[in-house]
């Protein structure tokens, strides 16, 4: 199955992107995708926008003070009228009339603070000075000098005190703190706004990036616009938001379409996830394709078994699989697929113990095995219109034409989930013929179906499978040009299926060889026992082990090879998969070490 997955969009300038993705890096859930775009004039005034958009919405969803401009010029001017007023309560409230009267005859008035420990009382002797307040640590004093004068050379530096009443500051410090009250409860009433602020940025991003898809050539400005696209597995939303949220990064987050092409992380039963890296091998499914991997698995193990064919072979696999597991022991990298060679291990031996073959030993001739399972071996000929064929290789045909036929099916169904139900019309035409024809076909020989059913039901699949293949390939073309497609696609499905059927008899033919081989092995070893046990036992046990060593290698790779191209080129080509996905590879902190 394909993991549903949600894309992420973030916009933002180049300069800034390696330390956002530093910061991607440690969520460790998304896939990133980069573009890069050089700035011009349109795309500059379009980003501004969406970022001061990007900024409105976190600043009102945190109710970050700091950050709103606004709130902070208030913060500010508060601060400082606060400082006023409390500084001119240490000098008194001085009647701003005086103050000017003064001035207007000819009197400068100067104020100081000074620490204690600083004062000089000898500056009282040469100046004009009066002491206002003295507290443990300073003295506040005025200077009063003539305008006429000059400069006075008086090397302190002036305390700076608001000419403003007590009472005038007061009101101001009031009104402050009000209109900076009245900012807080906007800004917290400004919260319902967010999906309004959400939506409108999403507009403006998407804008940008239809802007940034056509033009973007033109640079007027020595920066870059990079439009990052992330995938996350949907699963993950809800924690994923929340530490983006928490980071301050914004973004736009959408459900994830075909068109976006989407990297791929399948999502199994234990059995079918053992196989994955089988799907990897020839490529991930596309969005809206079908997962392979549930068929893929319980055939491939079949394959694999048929082609080893020997029951003990099976208990070796298995054996290996274990030591892979508990051990260090890491033979030709398989350790992380231990589970997979346990699996086909016991695929084998159950396989191997129907095919009657244990270390090339024939059970079906040792006389202690139950009868039973005798009966169940596919061991000997079955007569197919007066000539015998092996049990074996009919199951092996069989076998073949089930899975052809199960890929048509798929394929059927994936175009019709893909495309629409009139462009499979075709396709359900073939899948009726063949698969309704052998169903009709075996229904008709054991005897279900009597000759009229069996006439109408023949009649009925024909005419359907006609229309849909010949005459409704393709809805609203020519039909003479339908017709024509319609032959084409029989010339190459009647030449195709053939060979394509007629392929898995390799199942059967490695099977046979593996067990042939290994009781050929048998019997040369037999041959070298004599009267002389010693040494004739010796090469007895030598020869079984490396003539089985050898038979137990060929097999394997003869079973890796075959049902993969089984699966690779008959399955998948009749199903219609394309196997043209990206793997899902999120940015993450991690560094996966594997046991050498």
């Amino acid at each position: 199955m394909i993991t549903k997955m949600t894309k992420y969009t973030f916009l933002l300038l180049s300069s800034d992107t390696e330390a956002f993705l530093r910061e991607i890096q440690e969520l460790g859930v998304l896939d990133i995708q980069r573009s890069r775009k050089p700035v011009d004039a349109v795309s500059g005034k379009l980003y501004k926008e969406a970022e001061e958009l990007r900024k409105e919405i976190e600043t009102v969803a945190r109710c970050d003070y700091e950050r709103d401009e606004k709130h902070h010029t208030l913060s500010t001017k508060l601060d400082a009228a606060e400082e006023a007023l409390d500084e001119k309560r240490h000098w008194g409230d001085l009647d701003p009339i005086h103050v000017k009267a003064l001035r207007e005859a000819g009197c400068r008035l100067h104020f100081y603070t000074v620490p204690v420990k600083k004062y000089n009382p000898a500056w009282a002797e040469q100046y004009a000075i009066q002491e206002i307040e003295r507290d443990g640590k300073n003295v506040r004093f005025v200077l009063v000098d003539r305008a006429s004068e000059g400069a006075n050379n008086f090397q302190v530096p002036e305390t700076r005190v608001a000419v403003e009443s007590l009472a005038e500051l007061a009101r101001h410090v009031e009104s402050l703190k009000t209109a900076l009250t009245e900012r807080e409860n906007e800004m917290e009433y400004r919260k319902q706004d967010i999906p309004v602020l959400r939506k409108a940025y999403a507009e403006k991003a998407q804008e940008l990036q239809r802007y940034l898809a056509h033009k973007g050539s033109e640079t007027a400005a020595d920066d870059y616009i990079s439009v990052l696209t992330g995938f996350a597995p949907t699963e993950n939303d809800a924690s994923l938001r929340e530490q983006l949220d928490q980071k301050s990064i914004y973004y736009i987050a959408e459900p994830a379409q075909a068109a976006d092409k989407p990297p791929i992380r399948l999502k199994n039963n234990w059995f079918a996830r053992n196989f994955e890296t089988l799907t990897g091998m020839y490529g991930m499914p596309v969005y809206d394709e079908f997962d392979p991997t549930p068929i893929l698995a319980p055939f491939f193990l079949l394959f694999w078994s048929f082609c080893m064919g020997d029951a003990g072979y099976g208990l070796i696999l298995i054996a290996l699989g274990i030591l892979l597991h508990k051990t260090n022991f890491n033979l030709l990298g398989l350790k992380k697929h231990w589970r997979l060679v346990t699996t086909l291990g016991v695929g084998t031996f159950v396989i191997g113990l129907f095919l009657g073959t244990f270390f090339g030993i024939n059970l079906k001739e040792i006389s202690w095995i139950p009868e039973g399972l005798r009966k169940l071996m596919l061991v000997g000929k079955v007569e197919v219109g007066g000539t015998g064929y092996d049990i074996a290789m009919i199951a092996a045909i069989a076998i073949g034409v089930f899975h052809i036929c199960l890929a048509q099916v798929i394929k059927a169904a994936s175009i019709t989930k893909r495309a629409g139900f009139k462009q499979a019309i075709s396709t359900w035409g073939w899948v009726l013929l063949i698969v309704g024809g052998l169903i009709v076909a075996g229904l008709a020989l054991t005897h279900v179906l009597n000759a009229l059913a069996t006439k109408i039901a023949i009649i009925a699949i024909g005419v359907l499978s006609v229309l849909g293949i010949f005459i409704f390939n393709k809805p609203g073309r020519n039909p003479l040009l339908n017709i024509g497609a319609g032959l084409w696609d029989t010339y190459q499905v009647a030449t195709g299926l053939l060979g394509d059927v007629l392929s898995y008899i390799r199942l059967y033919a490695l099977g046979l060889a593996g067990g042939m081989l290994g009781g050929a092995f048998n019997d040369i070893a037999t041959m070298t026992l004599g009267d002389n046990p010693t040494w004739q036992w010796l090469a007895f046990v030598l020869i079984v082990l490396l003539g089985h060593a050898l038979n137990f290698a060929m097999s394997c790779l003869g079973a890796f090879v075959h049902p993969l191209r089984l699966t690779f080129v008959e399955y998948f080509k009749n199903s219609g998969y394309e196997g043209k996905g990206m793997d899902y590879k999120p940015l993450t902190n991690e560094i996966k070490i594997e046991n050498k």
